[in-house]
C-alpha cells in the first residue's frame, strides 16, 4: 500500500475510533454499533437502508441521482454495480472521510458465475455434481471481485425450478432440492470462506425468497401460487440451507405467495426466517421491488409501500428510493417506528462489522492486488477444467465422439461456433467477451498443424435467413467430421428471457437436417441456459454435447471433450422435455389414482396424453460417457437409526471414466401421497477401464423424513424402496422396511 494509503487510512481509523470512545472501555461489536446508533440522525439512519447505484448495467426502471452528493450527506449504505479500485476507492472515500459520521460503504454486484474469470453458467456447474469444484469457482470469483472492491454478491440464485421456460433456471442448481441444498452450501462457503474479515472473501446473498422459481406459465415476475406443503418440502429447503451455512444477507423475491408479495409479507421474513430459522445478516429487496407492491395492488403509493416493506422485515431498499423518500414521514405520522428503523440499522451495521469494513474500509485494494488477482493463469486452468466437468453427453448413436484421430479435416458450422459473446452466457459481472475462448478457436487450439479446421456461420439465431445453408452444406462435403454448433443466444436465458417455445430458435434444425443429409459424420455441439426440446434434432443427430454457456475457457474445454481428451462425466439436473405441452416435467412426482403403466400402452382412462410419451427425452441426473458402467449386488440393510446400501459399479469400457453415482427412496404407504423418487445422495467416482468399486451410502431418519399437514418435518416408519444407478431412471433397486 502506497504511503499516501496508509496516512488515509490512518485518518479514518482514528476519526473512526472516537465514535466509540466510552469512558476508556473496550466495546463488543455490538456496543459499538449502538453506540452508533446513538450518534445517527434519522437522516442518517435512513440513509444506511438505501442502495444507490453509481454506474453499470441496470436490471429495472431507476432514477438518476447524484450518487456522489447523497453519499456526502450519509444517503447511501450501500452501491450497486461499481467495481475497479479506482471507482471504488473515489466513491469509499467519500464515504469514510467526508461524510459526517464516516460510515462505510458496501459495494455489491451480481458475481454469479465468476466476476473476470467466467466459470459455466450455474446450471451448468450443477450438472458437474462436483462440490468442491462449485465451491473454488466461488472462492476464485471471491478473490477476483474483492480484488476489485466489491464485497457483496448477490448470489447464489437457490430458486427451485420445475419449469425450463423460466429463463433464470440458468441461474440455478435445477429441479431438486436436496441436491440445490448440497450446491446451495457449496456456493455460500466459497464466497464467504472462514472469515468475512479475510479481504479475499465477499457476502453471500441467497436469493430469490421466496418460491421464485415457481412462476406460472414460465414467465418471469409472475404470480406464484403453491400448498403450504409443496412450499416447505420443494422450494424453501435451499434458502434454509443458505442461512444454516452462513449467509450474510437474504434478497426478496418479485413474486408474491399466499396473496402478499414477498416484499411485504412479514410471515415470510420476519416470522420464517428470523424467528424460525434464525437468520441474524440482513435482507436486501431485490432491484425496485418495494414501488412494484403498488403494481401488485397492496400498496396505493410510495409511501404505504415503504411501511409494509418496513413492517415485514426489508432492511435495505435496493433502487426504489421508497425508503429515503418515505421513512421520515412515516415516522413523523407513527405509521413506521424508530424501533423498526433501528433493528434495521443494526442489521445493516452488523454486516459492515463483519465484513472488516470499519477496520479497513478499503479491504486491502490496490493497484497490485488487482493486476495479480485477475484471470490469473490457474484460474483460467481450472476454468477450462471446469467447462468439461460440466459438459454433458446426451447422445452418442455408433461412437460418434470423440473425434476419431484419423480425422484430417474437421468443419465448424453453425451460428455458436464462433461466438465471443455468446461464450459468455448471462450476467458476466466484469467478463470480458474478447478474452473469451470460441468452440472454433478452442478446436483449432487442440488441433495444432496437424488437422484443418475450416468454418461457416450457415445461419444466425434467431432468424428465417437461409442464404448460408449452401456454404455450410458445401463445406460439410469437403470435411471427414462435422461440429454443429447449434443452440440459444446468450441474451435467450436468464432474467426477462422466459421462451413459449424452447426449441431451437431460428432455421437451426432446418440447418442441421441440411448438414447431416451429407452423411458425413455429426457431432451438435448444443449451447443454452436451460433444457431445451430438441426432439427433432435428437430424432437425426447422431451425437449430441450439451455445453450450456461455458464461459471464459469454454472453446478449450468443449475441445477437450471432443477430442477425448477428457471423458464427459456432466449428468443434468433439470429434466429435457420431449416438448413444451409436457411442462412441468421433473424426476420427483407423484403417481396418481389412475398412473400411466408403460405395459399396458392401449390404456385410455388413465394419466397420459394421446400424441406423446410422458417421459422426458433425457431425465434427471441423465448423461452419458465415453465408456460404460454396470450397476449390480445392492444391498440394504437397517441398524438401528441408520440405513446402509451398498452397490458395485464397474467399468465395463474401454476408457476410463467418471461416473455420477446416484441414490434414490420411496416410501411406498405415507399418510400423505410421496413422490415416486427422490435423491437422497450422491458419490462421484473415477474408475479405470475393467474396474469395479463397492459404493456405500449411510442414510438416516432424516434422509426419510417429509412435511406433513401441520407443517412439521418427520418420518414415517412403513416400506421403502432404494434405487441406485446412474440417472434418475436407476433400475437397481431393493425394498427395506424401517420403523
Amino acid at each position: 500500500m502506497k504511503a499516501m494509503d496508509i496516512l488515509k487510512k490512518g485518518i479514518f481509523l482514528f476519526s473512526f475510533s472516537i465514535l466509540f470512545i466510552s469512558a476508556g472501555a473496550q466495546h463488543t461489536g455490538n456496543d459499538r454499533i449502538e453506540i452508533l446508533l446513538k450518534k445517527m440522525t434519522l437522516k442518517e439512519k435512513i440513509g444506511q437502508l438505501n442502495q444507490a447505484m453509481a454506474g453499470w448495467e441496470v436490471t429495472g426502471p431507476s432514477a438518476k441521482v447524484n450518487c456522489r452528493e447523497l453519499i456526502r450527506e450519509g444517503k447511501v449504505g450501500a452501491i450497486l454495480n461499481t467495481y475497479m479500485v479506482d471507482s471504488v476507492m473515489a466513491l469509499q472515500r467519500i464515504a469514510v472521510e467526508e461524510s459526517r459520521l464516516k460510515i462505510p460503504l458496501i459495494f455489491g454486484n451480481d458475481v454469479i458465475h465468476g466476476h473476470c474469470t467466467i466459470f459455466p453458467i450455474p446450471l451448468g456447474q450443477a450438472a458437474s455434481w462436483d462440490l468442491d469444484a462449485i465451491e473454488q469457482s466461488e472462492q476464485i470469483a471471491a478473490k477476483e471481485a474483492s480484488a476489485e472492491g466489491l464485497s457483496w454478491t448477490f448470489s447464489p440464485m437457490v430458486d427451485i425450478s420445475r419449469d425450463p421456460r423460466w429463463g433464470r433456471v440458468a441461474e440455478g442448481a435445477g429441479e431438486d432440492t436436496w441436491l440445490g441444498c448440497r450446491i446451495a452450501e457449496a456456493r455460500v462457503k466459497g464466497f464467504q470462506g472462514k472469515d468475512l474479515k479475510d479481504p479475499r472473501s465477499i457476502m453471500a446473498c441467497a436469493k430469490h425468497f421466496g418460491a421464485y422459481g415457481a412462476p406460472q406459465a414460465g414467465r418471469d415476475y409472475n404470480t406464484v401460487d403453491m400448498s403450504m406443503i409443496s412450499l416447505y418440502e420443494w422450494y424453501l429447503p435451499t434458502y434454509k440451507a443458505c442461512v444454516d451455512a452462513g449467509a450474510g444477507s437474504i434478497m426478496t423475491s418479485f413474486n408474491e405467495i399466499n396473496g402478499t408479495p414477498s416484499t411485504s409479507n412479514r410471515w415470510l421474513l420476519t416470522d420464517l426466517l428470523r424467528k424460525s430459522w434464525g437468520f441474524r445478516g440482513f435482507v436486501v429487496t431485490d432491484f425496485g421491488s418495494i414501488s412494484e407492491l403498488i403494481s401488485h395492488g397492496v400498496a396505493v403509493n410510495e409511501f404505504q409501500a415503504a411501511a409494509l416493506a418496513m413492517h415485514a422485515g426489508v432492511d435495505m431498499d435496493m433502487m426504489s428510493r421508497a425508503y429515503e423518500n418515505s421513512l421520515e414521514e412515516l415516522v413523523k405520522e407513527k405509521k413506521v417506528t424508530l424501533t423498526e428503523i433501528d433493528n434495521a440499522v443494526r442489521n445493516v451495521l452488523l454486516a459492515k462489522m463483519k465484513l472488516g469494513l470499519f477496520d479497513d474500509p478499503y479491504r486491502g485494494i490496490s493497484k497490485e492486488r488487482e493486476q495479480k488477482e485477475i484471470m490469473a493463469p490457474e484460474y483460467l486452468a481450472f476454468a477450462r477444467k471446469m467447462v468439461a466437468e460440466c459438459c454433458v453427453l446426451l447422445k452418442n448413436d455408433k461412437g460418434t465422439l470423440p473425434i476419431p484421430v484419423t480425422v484430417k479435416t474437421i468443419a465448424v458450422i453453425g451460428p455458436l461456433g464462433d461466438s465471443k459473446r455468446n461464450m459468455l452466457g448471462n450476467w458476466t459481472s466484469a467478463g470480458d467477451e474478447e478474452k473469451c475462448v470460441t468452440l472454433l478457436e478452442g478446436l483449432k487450439n487442440k488441433a495444432g498443424n496437424n488437422v484443418s479446421i475450416i468454418y461457416e456461420k450457415g445461419c444466425n439465431t434467431n432468424d428465417q435467413d437461409r442464404g448460408g445453408f449452401k456454404a455450410a452444406v458445401d463445406l460439410a462435403s469437403k470435411a471427414d467430421f462435422v461440429v454443429l454448433a447449434l443452440g440459444e443466444d446468450e441474451w435467450m436465458s436468464g432474467e426477462a428471457s422466459s421462451r413459449a417455445n424452447i426449441d431451437l430458435p431460428g432455421v437451426q434444425n432446418d440447418l442441421a437436417e441440411e448438414v447431416i443429409r451429407t452423411g458425413k459424420p455429426v457431432a451438435v455441439v448444443l449451447f443454452s441456459g436451460r433444457p431445451l426440446a430438441i426432439s427433432r434434432l435428437n430424432a437425426i443427430a447422431p451425437a449430441i454435447l450439451e455445453t450450456w454457456f461455458g464461459g471464459t475457457e469454454a472453446g478449450n474445454g468443449i475441445a477437450d471433450i471432443l477430442s477425448g481428451d477428457y471423458n464427459p462425466s456432466g449428468k443434468i439436473t433439470m429434466t429435457f422435455p420431449r416438448s413444451v405441452g409436457q411442462i412441468p416435467v421433473f424426476y420427483n412426482c407423484k403417481n396418481t389414482g389412475r398412473p400411466f403403466r408403460p405395459a399396458e400402452p392401449d390404456q385410455k382412462y388413465v394419466s397420459r396424453y394421446l400424441d406423446l410419451p410422458n417421459d422426458p427425452l433425457y431425465p434427471f441426473g441423465y448423461g452419458l460417457s465415453y465408456t460404460t458402467f454396470f450397476y449390480s449386488n445392492l444391498k440394504v440393510s437397517v441398524n438401528g437409526n441408520k440405513i446402509l446400501v451398498a452397490a458395485d459399479v464397474k467399468n465395463t469400457g474401454n476408457r476410463d471414466g467418471i461416473e455420477v453415482v446416484q441414490l434414490y427412496i420411496h416410501q411406498k404407504v405415507g399418510s400423505i401421497t410421496r413422490p415416486v423418487k427422490e435423491l437422497r445422495g450422491f458419490k462421484r467416482i473415477s474408475l479405470h477401464k475393467g474396474e469395479t468399486a463397492r459404493i456405500e451410502f449411510t442414510l438416516t431418519s432424516d434422509d426419510l423424513a417429509f412435511y406433513h399437514p401441520d407443517l412439521k418435518k418427520y418420518y414415517e416408519s412403513g416400506e421403502f424402496e432404494i434405487f441406485v444407478g446412474g440417472s434418475s431412471n436407476a433400475s437397481l433397486t431393493q425394498s427395506f422396511l424401517f420403523k
